[in-house]
Order: C-alpha cells, then structure tokens, then sequence
C-alpha cells in the first residue's frame, strides 16, 4: 500500500508532541527522540521511493514520444493524487495543454477537425459525425422531491466521445410553473467552455387545438446569428416539425409517432426529406425501468448524412431538445403523454 501525507503528518505531530513533552536533560528525551527520527526517516525514505517510482513511470512515457504535462507533473507533489480539477488546480492548464490533449485524444474529448472552409466556429466536430448520442443528467433533487432543476446534457459521438455540454438557462419561477412548456434558452458549450449554439424555445403551445400559437425554436451559431429555425406543423394524430434555414426554406421534415410513450423500447421520430424519403431519425431511447419511472433523465440518439450541412445538422441537434421537452419532460415525476396533439 502506498504511503499517504496523513501517516507523514501524524508522524510529525507525533515527534513534535514527543520532543515538546520530555523533560529537558533527561535520558528519555533523548530516546524518545531518537525514535521519532528513526520514524521519520523510515517514512520519509519510502515516499520518496514511492515518488521516485511515479517519476521513472513519467520519464519512460516522455522517451516513448508522450507529452509531459502540467496536469501529469501535479502529481508528483506532495498531497496532489487526485486530479488537478478536483483539486482546483484546472486554471493552471493553459489552453495549448488543453489542445493538446484533444488531439491526442487524452481527455475523453473528440478530435476537433481542422481546415474546415466555411463552418461556424465550434461546429467543425459536425462534419465528421452522422450520429450523436445525447444523455441527459440525473438531478437527484428532482427525481426524490419533483422540484424542477435547469436540465443538463451531455453530447457524445459514437466512440463515446464528448462532443459538447448542453446547459438549459431557466430561472426556478419559470421551470416550476410552466412545468415542460415553459420557455427556455440553450447554451451548447465545447471543451474550452466557449458557447458555440444557443437554442431559443419561446412561449408558446403545442396542442393542435391552437394552431396559430405551436411550438418553434431559434437556432444560432455563433450566438446571436440565427442558422436555422424548428416550427411545428399542425396535425391532430402525429406531430410534424419542419427544418428551416436560414431563409426560411423547409429543409427536411421530422415526423413522429402517434403514441409517444415508451414502454420497454426507443420511441422514433423520422427524419425525411421533402420528398417523403427518410434520411435519418430522432430516437428516445429506452433506459431501463427505475430511470424512465423516477426521472425524466432521458437517452437520447440522432443520425443524419454525413455529407449534410453543418448548420442544418445543428438544428436537427435543437430538434431534439424540443422534442425532449414536448414529449418526454415530466412535471412533477408525473407522466404527461397522450396519444396524438390533442
């Protein structure tokens, strides 16, 4: 078993406490203190061995071609196991560690592409994709009380990659009174916390009973340049959305199933073209009796062509948010589906 910094101290406190307490002069001063140096010197030999040990592990990595990083050097101070962001020490990685890391696929992160022509900045990892897999984060506040909190995922490619964080921005007012309507405002963030898509969700309804009011979302990258929009269509059995550009051009059409509750399967809304050929799909994917019972933290799964637009792969990504919170965003705990728009 590895030495920790406890047994170091508490031999230190120990030796302090043993020269401090004998008599000056006396013979079991002396003896006693030989025994704390004794003591500590037996420690103090085995973490430097164990130090030692770390660092001929560190040094063989760099011979073998592999960067020596800051995050990698924490390590070998006294105290600094853990990692440096449970530490608190993450504002000392600079920004060319962090690349670094990504393009040596170390940090759990997808590889950014490079020399992407005409791509928003922060979507260049979109052009290598036809598949992303977004899982929602349980709240255990929500899912014991049925208080609502601001939702959070995270976005991952197939390899199981992180491709960004999503962070609803609601106050508490709204969440607990609006319930799964209620307006929202989306910050999609990459690895360096840059806000690269926001997704704008306004008040409105989605009932087929109020046509000139359904629901709709703003896509923008980055923030503030709209590069697409998600309207629902009115239909009385299934829901229907449409996937606008920019200049408000039907793109391609999501077209859902009539009963949206999930019962031991992926519930699939189709994505297809305007000419009614399907090119993709937005699943709600099953995640097991106890989740699906007591949260409304949901899986989630999107494929579109990878040869498709960036902006327009964008968007069908805020489909899916809109989607979740229609159909699957609970209020209270309580499952709020029903067959068809009404």
């Amino acid at each position: 078993m590895k030495p920790s910094m406890d047994r170091y101290v508490s031999t230190i406190s120990l030796y302090r406490e043993d020269s401090d307490s004998s008599p000056e002069g006396s013979a079991t001063r002396s003896s006693s203190k030989s025994r704390s140096y004794k003591r500590l010197s037996q420690l103090l030999n085995t973490f430097l061995e164990d130090k030692m040990v770390e660092l001929g592990r560190q040094v063989r990595q760099v011979k073998a071609g592999h960067r020596c990083t800051l995050k990698g050097l924490l390590r070998f101070v006294p105290g600094m196991r853990k990692s440096s962001k449970a530490k608190g020490y993450d504002h000392l990685i600079t920004d060319e560690e962090r690349r670094y890391a990504i393009v040596r696929g170390e940090s759990g992160w997808m590889t950014i592409p490079q020399g992407i022509p005409n791509c928003p900045p922060g979507l260049e990892y979109l052009t290598s994709i036809d598949q992303l897999l977004v899982h929602q984060k349980v709240e255990l506040l929500e899912a014991f009380t049925g208080f609502e909190t601001a939702n959070k995922y995270t976005v991952k490619n197939t390899l199981g990659q992180k491709v960004y964080w999503a962070v609803e921005d609601t106050d508490c007012c709204t969440r607990n009174c609006c319930g799964p309507a209620r307006p929202f405002d989306m910050k999609v963030l990459d690895f360096y916390q840059n806000e690269v898509l926001h997704f704008n969700r306004p008040l409105r309804c989605q009932s087929c009973c109020f046509p000139c009011c359904l629901q709709e979302l703003e896509v923008s990258a980055p923030p503030g340049n709209v590069i697409g929009t998600v309207e629902q269509n009115w239909s009385i059995f299934t829901p229907q959305f449409s996937i606008k550009d920019t200049s408000g051009n039907t793109v391609l059409r999501i077209e859902g199933p009539f009963c949206t509750f999930s019962i031991c399967g992926d519930v699939e809304f189709k994505v297809v073209t305007t000419n009614g050929d399907q090119v993709g799909k937005i699943s709600k994917q099953w995640s097991g009796i106890a989740r699906e019972m007591f949260t409304d933290a949901d899986h989630f799964g999107i494929n579109f062509p990878m040869d498709l637009d960036v902006r327009v792969k964008a968007t069908l990504l805020g489909a899916l948010f809109l989607i979740d919170y229609m159909f699957f965003e609970k209020k209270g705990n309580a499952e709020q589906d029903r067959p068809g728009m009404l």
